[in-house]
Protein backbone atom coordinates (compact mmCIF):
# COMPACT_ATOMS: atom_id res chain seq x y z
CA UNK A 1 0.00 0.00 0.00
CA UNK A 2 2.75 2.21 -0.83
CA UNK A 3 0.49 5.08 -2.29
CA UNK A 4 -0.82 5.70 1.38
CA UNK A 5 2.73 6.96 2.12
CA UNK A 6 2.43 10.83 2.10
CA UNK A 7 4.90 13.10 0.15
CA UNK A 8 8.18 14.96 1.81
CA UNK A 9 5.92 18.24 1.82
CA UNK A 10 2.21 16.28 3.32
CA UNK A 11 4.86 14.86 5.86
CA UNK A 12 6.03 18.76 7.26
CA UNK A 13 1.98 18.83 7.54
CA UNK A 14 1.43 16.18 10.09
CA UNK A 15 -0.78 17.78 12.62
CA UNK A 16 -2.72 18.54 9.99
CA UNK A 17 -3.39 15.68 7.92
CA UNK A 18 -3.86 13.77 11.49
CA UNK A 19 -6.86 16.56 12.16
CA UNK A 20 -9.07 15.32 9.23
CA UNK A 21 -8.47 11.54 9.36
CA UNK A 22 -11.55 9.50 8.68
CA UNK A 23 -12.76 7.43 11.34
CA UNK A 24 -13.67 3.69 9.91
CA UNK A 25 -16.07 3.04 12.33
CA UNK A 26 -19.44 3.04 11.18
CA UNK A 27 -18.18 2.60 8.11
CA UNK A 28 -19.63 -0.58 5.43
CA UNK A 29 -17.06 -2.63 3.60
CA UNK A 30 -18.20 -0.54 0.22
CA UNK A 31 -17.24 2.77 2.15
CA UNK A 32 -13.95 1.32 3.56
CA UNK A 33 -13.47 0.28 -0.12
CA UNK A 34 -13.48 3.65 -1.13
CA UNK A 35 -12.03 5.71 1.35
CA UNK A 36 -8.84 3.05 0.63
CA UNK A 37 -9.09 4.09 -2.75
CA UNK A 38 -8.94 7.63 -2.25
CA UNK A 39 -6.14 7.43 0.04
CA UNK A 40 -4.40 5.62 -3.35
CA UNK A 41 -4.85 2.43 -2.75
CA UNK A 42 -5.70 -0.02 -6.34
CA UNK A 43 -9.26 -0.24 -6.15
CA UNK A 44 -9.10 -4.34 -6.57
CA UNK A 45 -6.66 -4.48 -3.42
CA UNK A 46 -8.55 -2.45 -1.38
CA UNK A 47 -11.48 -4.27 -1.83
CA UNK A 48 -9.78 -7.46 -0.21
CA UNK A 49 -8.42 -5.53 2.75
CA UNK A 50 -11.79 -3.19 2.94
CA UNK A 51 -13.14 -6.56 4.02
CA UNK A 52 -9.85 -7.38 6.52
CA UNK A 53 -10.72 -4.07 8.17
CA UNK A 54 -14.19 -4.67 8.29
CA UNK A 55 -13.76 -8.18 10.15
CA UNK A 56 -11.53 -7.03 12.88
CA UNK A 57 -14.13 -3.91 13.50
CA UNK A 58 -16.60 -5.40 13.74
CA UNK A 59 -16.18 -8.71 14.69
CA UNK A 60 -13.17 -8.48 17.02
CA UNK A 61 -13.38 -5.01 17.89
CA UNK A 62 -9.95 -4.21 17.42
CA UNK A 63 -9.65 -0.28 18.32
CA UNK A 64 -6.26 0.23 16.89
CA UNK A 65 -4.51 -0.82 13.99
CA UNK A 66 -1.45 -2.88 15.68
CA UNK A 67 -4.09 -5.43 16.63
CA UNK A 68 -4.80 -6.16 13.26
CA UNK A 69 -2.25 -9.10 12.90
CA UNK A 70 -3.47 -10.48 10.08
CA UNK A 71 -2.80 -7.22 7.89
CA UNK A 72 0.38 -6.65 7.49
CA UNK A 73 3.44 -4.51 9.17
CA UNK A 74 3.62 -2.40 6.64
CA UNK A 75 0.35 -1.53 5.89
CA UNK A 76 -0.57 -1.11 9.65
CA UNK A 77 2.34 1.03 10.31
CA UNK A 78 0.87 3.26 7.15
CA UNK A 79 -3.07 3.37 8.23
CA UNK A 80 -3.04 5.86 10.82
CA UNK A 81 -1.87 8.20 8.55
CA UNK A 82 -5.20 8.39 7.18
CA UNK A 83 -7.34 6.72 9.35
CA UNK A 84 -8.43 6.66 12.63
CA UNK A 85 -10.76 3.18 14.78
CA UNK A 86 -11.79 5.72 17.66
CA UNK A 87 -14.50 4.78 20.15
CA UNK A 88 -16.14 7.59 21.67
CA UNK A 89 -14.79 8.81 25.43
CA UNK A 90 -16.83 7.38 27.99
CA UNK A 91 -17.78 9.99 30.69
CA UNK A 92 -19.44 8.01 33.10
CA UNK A 93 -19.65 4.42 33.91
CA UNK A 94 -22.44 3.21 36.22
CA UNK A 95 -23.62 0.31 37.96
CA UNK A 96 -26.97 -0.44 39.19
CA UNK A 97 -27.46 -3.10 42.38
CA UNK A 98 -29.28 -5.24 40.00
CA UNK A 99 -26.15 -5.48 37.79
CA UNK A 100 -28.04 -2.84 34.86
CA UNK A 101 -24.74 -0.62 33.59
CA UNK A 102 -25.02 2.81 32.07
CA UNK A 103 -23.12 4.29 29.53
CA UNK A 104 -22.21 8.23 29.45
CA UNK A 105 -20.44 8.48 26.23
CA UNK A 106 -18.97 12.03 24.73
CA UNK A 107 -18.25 12.69 21.08
CA UNK A 108 -15.27 14.91 19.94
CA UNK A 109 -18.00 17.53 19.16
CA UNK A 110 -18.47 17.44 23.00
CA UNK A 111 -22.22 15.87 22.98
CA UNK A 112 -22.75 13.12 24.89
CA UNK A 113 -25.93 10.21 24.82
CA UNK A 114 -26.50 7.78 27.54
CA UNK A 115 -26.90 3.80 26.42
CA UNK A 116 -28.06 0.94 28.74
CA UNK A 117 -27.13 -2.84 29.23
CA UNK A 118 -29.50 -4.60 31.40
CA UNK A 119 -28.60 -8.31 32.22
CA UNK A 120 -30.07 -11.63 32.26
CA UNK A 121 -28.54 -14.75 33.54
CA UNK A 122 -27.75 -15.91 30.27
CA UNK A 123 -27.92 -13.14 27.91
CA UNK A 124 -28.79 -9.03 27.71
CA UNK A 125 -29.93 -6.26 26.10
CA UNK A 126 -28.41 -2.96 25.00
CA UNK A 127 -30.54 0.46 24.92
CA UNK A 128 -29.07 2.22 22.10
CA UNK A 129 -29.62 6.39 21.26
CA UNK A 130 -30.29 7.35 18.01
CA UNK A 131 -30.28 11.56 18.48
CA UNK A 132 -28.88 13.80 21.00
CA UNK A 133 -31.50 14.81 23.03
CA UNK A 134 -35.34 14.43 21.32
CA UNK A 135 -37.70 16.46 19.11
CA UNK A 136 -40.78 14.41 20.57
CA UNK A 137 -41.44 16.08 23.70
CA UNK A 138 -43.52 12.96 25.40
CA UNK A 139 -44.88 14.35 28.42
CA UNK A 140 -44.01 11.35 30.89
CA UNK A 141 -40.60 10.75 29.47
CA UNK A 142 -37.94 12.82 31.19
CA UNK A 143 -35.34 12.81 27.93
CA UNK A 144 -38.60 14.22 26.44
CA UNK A 145 -37.79 17.77 28.19
CA UNK A 146 -34.35 18.05 26.16
CA UNK A 147 -34.34 19.85 23.29
CA UNK A 148 -33.07 18.08 19.96
CA UNK A 149 -28.81 18.68 19.69
CA UNK A 150 -28.33 16.87 16.19
CA UNK A 151 -28.94 13.51 14.84
CA UNK A 152 -26.12 10.33 15.61
CA UNK A 153 -24.18 9.13 12.71
CA UNK A 154 -24.26 5.61 12.00
CA UNK A 155 -20.65 5.19 13.64
CA UNK A 156 -21.89 7.01 16.74
CA UNK A 157 -24.70 4.69 16.80
CA UNK A 158 -22.36 1.21 16.43
CA UNK A 159 -19.91 2.50 19.01
CA UNK A 160 -22.38 1.97 21.60
CA UNK A 161 -22.25 -1.20 21.00
CA UNK A 162 -18.61 -1.48 20.22
CA UNK A 163 -17.84 0.42 23.92
CA UNK A 164 -20.44 -1.62 25.83
CA UNK A 165 -18.72 -5.12 24.15
CA UNK A 166 -15.29 -3.68 25.41
CA UNK A 167 -16.55 -3.33 28.78
CA UNK A 168 -18.40 -6.90 28.82
CA UNK A 169 -15.25 -8.29 27.64
CA UNK A 170 -17.45 -9.79 24.65
CA UNK A 171 -14.89 -9.98 21.61
CA UNK A 172 -14.48 -11.27 19.05
CA UNK A 173 -18.73 -11.89 18.46
CA UNK A 174 -19.04 -15.22 20.12
CA UNK A 175 -21.10 -17.68 18.18
CA UNK A 176 -23.10 -19.09 21.25
CA UNK A 177 -24.74 -17.00 24.10
CA UNK A 178 -23.98 -13.27 24.38
CA UNK A 179 -23.83 -10.96 27.42
CA UNK A 180 -25.45 -8.56 24.56
CA UNK A 181 -27.78 -11.05 22.77
CA UNK A 182 -30.42 -8.55 22.09
CA UNK A 183 -29.96 -4.38 20.65
CA UNK A 184 -33.54 -2.45 21.63
CA UNK A 185 -33.55 0.74 19.69
CA UNK A 186 -35.20 2.68 22.60
CA UNK A 187 -32.18 5.22 24.00
CA UNK A 188 -32.36 8.88 23.73
CA UNK A 189 -34.08 10.01 20.37
CA UNK A 190 -36.26 9.48 17.70
CA UNK A 191 -35.29 6.25 15.67
CA UNK A 192 -37.27 7.19 12.48
CA UNK A 193 -36.67 10.69 12.76
CA UNK A 194 -32.80 9.70 11.75
CA UNK A 195 -33.72 6.70 9.88
CA UNK A 196 -30.50 6.64 7.35
CA UNK A 197 -28.48 6.64 9.68
CA UNK A 198 -29.95 4.02 11.96
CA UNK A 199 -30.44 1.67 9.25
CA UNK A 200 -26.93 1.84 8.31
CA UNK A 201 -25.54 1.51 11.85
CA UNK A 202 -28.41 -1.65 12.53
CA UNK A 203 -27.17 -3.66 8.63
CA UNK A 204 -23.65 -3.16 9.98
CA UNK A 205 -24.61 -4.75 13.29
CA UNK A 206 -26.22 -7.72 11.46
CA UNK A 207 -23.68 -7.94 8.48
CA UNK A 208 -22.76 -11.71 9.10
CA UNK A 209 -19.00 -10.92 9.12
CA UNK A 210 -19.29 -8.57 11.69
CA UNK A 211 -21.10 -8.41 14.93
CA UNK A 212 -23.41 -10.83 13.19
CA UNK A 213 -26.93 -9.84 15.18
CA UNK A 214 -29.55 -11.39 13.60
CA UNK A 215 -32.49 -8.69 12.70
CA UNK A 216 -34.99 -11.01 15.18
CA UNK A 217 -32.48 -10.10 17.90
CA UNK A 218 -32.90 -6.40 17.20
CA UNK A 219 -36.23 -3.92 18.14
CA UNK A 220 -36.55 -0.69 17.00
CA UNK A 221 -39.07 1.53 18.88
CA UNK A 222 -41.06 4.06 17.43
CA UNK A 223 -43.77 6.98 18.88
CA UNK A 224 -45.16 6.96 16.01
CA UNK A 225 -43.20 8.05 12.55
CA UNK A 226 -45.92 6.97 10.22
CA UNK A 227 -44.21 7.32 6.57
CA UNK A 228 -41.04 5.50 7.93
CA UNK A 229 -42.77 2.38 9.64
CA UNK A 230 -43.10 0.17 6.20
CA UNK A 231 -39.67 1.40 4.67
CA UNK A 232 -38.24 0.19 8.27
CA UNK A 233 -39.67 -3.25 8.06
CA UNK A 234 -39.02 -3.14 4.09
CA UNK A 235 -35.23 -2.74 4.29
CA UNK A 236 -34.25 -3.71 7.74
CA UNK A 237 -36.96 -6.44 8.86
CA UNK A 238 -36.39 -5.81 12.14
CA UNK A 239 -38.48 -6.17 15.33
CA UNK A 240 -41.38 -2.84 15.69
CA UNK A 241 -42.48 -1.47 18.97
CA UNK A 242 -44.82 0.99 19.09
CA UNK A 243 -44.64 3.51 22.02
CA UNK A 244 -48.71 3.79 21.98
CA UNK A 245 -49.59 4.43 26.08
CA UNK A 246 -53.12 5.82 24.83
CA UNK A 247 -56.18 4.49 23.57
CA UNK A 248 -57.42 7.94 22.55
CA UNK A 249 -56.30 10.48 20.66
CA UNK A 250 -57.11 13.52 23.14
CA UNK A 251 -54.90 11.32 25.57
CA UNK A 252 -52.24 10.32 23.18
CA UNK A 253 -52.08 14.30 21.98
CA UNK A 254 -50.77 15.32 25.38
CA UNK A 255 -48.75 12.12 26.08
CA UNK A 256 -46.86 11.92 22.72
CA UNK A 257 -47.44 15.24 20.92
CA UNK A 258 -46.41 13.42 17.10
CA UNK A 259 -50.21 11.96 17.83
CA UNK A 260 -51.25 15.29 16.55
CA UNK A 261 -49.75 14.52 13.20
CA UNK A 262 -49.85 10.90 12.85
CA UNK A 263 -53.04 9.51 15.26
CA UNK A 264 -53.72 6.52 16.64
CA UNK A 265 -55.89 4.99 13.28
CA UNK A 266 -52.72 5.69 10.88
CA UNK A 267 -50.63 4.98 13.50
CA UNK A 268 -52.30 1.22 13.66
CA UNK A 269 -52.77 0.95 10.07
CA UNK A 270 -48.88 1.12 9.34
CA UNK A 271 -48.66 -1.60 11.77
CA UNK A 272 -51.03 -3.58 10.27
CA UNK A 273 -49.19 -3.57 7.16
CA UNK A 274 -45.56 -4.09 8.29
CA UNK A 275 -43.87 -6.69 6.85
CA UNK A 276 -42.40 -7.83 9.07
CA UNK A 277 -44.87 -8.54 11.10
CA UNK A 278 -46.61 -11.84 11.74
CA UNK A 279 -47.62 -14.25 14.60
CA UNK A 280 -43.86 -15.59 15.48
CA UNK A 281 -43.18 -11.50 15.28
CA UNK A 282 -45.54 -9.74 17.24
CA UNK A 283 -45.39 -6.19 17.05
CA UNK A 284 -44.52 -4.70 20.50
CA UNK A 285 -47.32 -2.24 22.23
CA UNK A 286 -45.50 -0.26 24.85
CA UNK A 287 -47.98 1.46 27.24
CA UNK A 288 -46.33 3.27 30.57
CA UNK A 289 -49.25 3.13 33.30
CA UNK A 290 -50.34 6.57 34.86
CA UNK A 291 -52.44 6.86 37.87
CA UNK A 292 -55.96 7.90 36.18
CA UNK A 293 -55.07 8.88 32.91
CA UNK A 294 -54.65 5.98 30.81
CA UNK A 295 -55.63 2.96 33.29
CA UNK A 296 -58.80 2.20 33.75
CA UNK A 297 -60.53 -1.14 32.64
CA UNK A 298 -62.18 0.87 29.84
CA UNK A 299 -58.76 1.65 28.73
CA UNK A 300 -57.38 -1.91 28.40
CA UNK A 301 -60.87 -2.61 26.89
CA UNK A 302 -60.62 -0.18 24.57
CA UNK A 303 -56.79 -1.02 23.16
CA UNK A 304 -58.00 -4.67 22.78
CA UNK A 305 -60.19 -3.16 20.61
CA UNK A 306 -57.84 -1.46 18.90
CA UNK A 307 -55.01 -3.91 18.37
CA UNK A 308 -57.54 -6.50 16.91
CA UNK A 309 -56.60 -7.98 13.65
CA UNK A 310 -52.33 -7.31 14.77
CA UNK A 311 -50.07 -9.81 15.58
CA UNK A 312 -49.22 -8.45 18.91
CA UNK A 313 -48.13 -8.03 22.78
CA UNK A 314 -48.19 -5.32 25.01
CA UNK A 315 -45.40 -4.46 27.34
CA UNK A 316 -47.24 -2.63 30.28
CA UNK A 317 -44.47 -0.27 31.84
CA UNK A 318 -44.52 0.78 35.75
CA UNK A 319 -43.94 4.82 35.31
CA UNK A 320 -40.50 5.72 36.61
CA UNK A 321 -40.38 8.59 37.98
CA UNK A 322 -38.25 11.92 37.90
CA UNK A 323 -37.55 15.04 39.37
CA UNK A 324 -40.66 17.73 38.30
CA UNK A 325 -42.66 14.94 36.73
CA UNK A 326 -46.66 15.96 37.13
CA UNK A 327 -47.03 12.32 36.85
CA UNK A 328 -47.55 8.65 39.03
CA UNK A 329 -47.34 5.46 38.73
CA UNK A 330 -50.82 3.57 38.46
CA UNK A 331 -51.27 1.30 41.71
CA UNK A 332 -50.25 -2.24 41.40
CA UNK A 333 -54.11 -3.55 41.34
CA UNK A 334 -54.45 -1.05 38.74
CA UNK A 335 -51.71 -2.59 36.68
CA UNK A 336 -52.18 -6.04 37.17
CA UNK A 337 -56.62 -5.48 36.65
CA UNK A 338 -55.38 -3.97 33.45
CA UNK A 339 -52.76 -6.94 32.45
CA UNK A 340 -55.68 -9.17 33.10
CA UNK A 341 -58.22 -8.08 30.48
CA UNK A 342 -55.82 -7.50 28.18
CA UNK A 343 -54.40 -11.37 28.51
CA UNK A 344 -57.61 -13.01 28.62
CA UNK A 345 -58.52 -10.86 25.39
CA UNK A 346 -55.64 -13.05 24.01
CA UNK A 347 -52.40 -10.70 24.19
CA UNK A 348 -49.95 -11.47 26.35
CA UNK A 349 -49.27 -8.40 28.71
CA UNK A 350 -46.30 -8.64 30.93
CA UNK A 351 -45.66 -6.06 33.31
CA UNK A 352 -42.08 -5.19 33.05
CA UNK A 353 -40.18 -5.23 36.01
CA UNK A 354 -37.88 -1.43 35.96
CA UNK A 355 -34.01 -2.37 35.59
CA UNK A 356 -31.33 0.49 37.01
CA UNK A 357 -33.50 2.74 38.54
CA UNK A 358 -31.14 3.64 41.16
CA UNK A 359 -29.04 5.33 38.15
CA UNK A 360 -31.78 6.37 36.68
CA UNK A 361 -31.41 4.10 33.73
CA UNK A 362 -34.96 2.95 33.39
CA UNK A 363 -37.49 3.32 30.55
CA UNK A 364 -37.55 7.16 30.27
CA UNK A 365 -35.15 8.06 32.42
CA UNK A 366 -32.00 8.85 30.38
CA UNK A 367 -29.60 11.82 29.92
CA UNK A 368 -31.25 14.34 31.71
CA UNK A 369 -30.33 13.66 35.00
CA UNK A 370 -26.84 12.99 34.30
CA UNK A 371 -26.31 16.45 33.17
CA UNK A 372 -27.40 17.97 36.11
CA UNK A 373 -25.66 15.93 38.40
CA UNK A 374 -22.20 16.94 36.57
CA UNK A 375 -23.19 20.61 36.47
CA UNK A 376 -23.93 20.33 39.98
CA UNK A 377 -20.64 18.63 41.19
CA UNK A 378 -19.21 21.54 38.99
CA UNK A 379 -20.99 24.02 41.12
CA UNK A 380 -19.84 22.95 44.27
CA UNK A 381 -16.36 22.74 42.90
CA UNK A 382 -16.23 26.10 42.44
CA UNK A 383 -18.26 27.12 45.53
Amino acid sequence: MEHLIPDVEAVDRQPELLAIRKNLVGMTRKEIAAALVEAGEAEKAAKMRARQLFHWLYYRGADNFDDMTSISKELRAKLPEHFTVDRPEITNLQESVDGTRKWLVKFPDGQEVESVHIPEEDRGALCVSSQVGCTLTCSFCHTGTMKLVRNLTAGEIVSQMMIARDTLGEWPSPKGNRMISNIVMMGMGEPLLNYENVAKALNIVMDGEGISLSKRRITLSTSGVVPKIHQCGEELGVNLAISLHAVTDDVRDILVPINKRYPIKELLQACRDYPASNNARRITFEYVMLNGINDSPADARELVRLLKGIPAKVNLIPFNPWPGSNYICSSNNAIHRFAKIVNDAGYSSPVRVSRGQDIMAACGQLKSASTKERASARRTANA
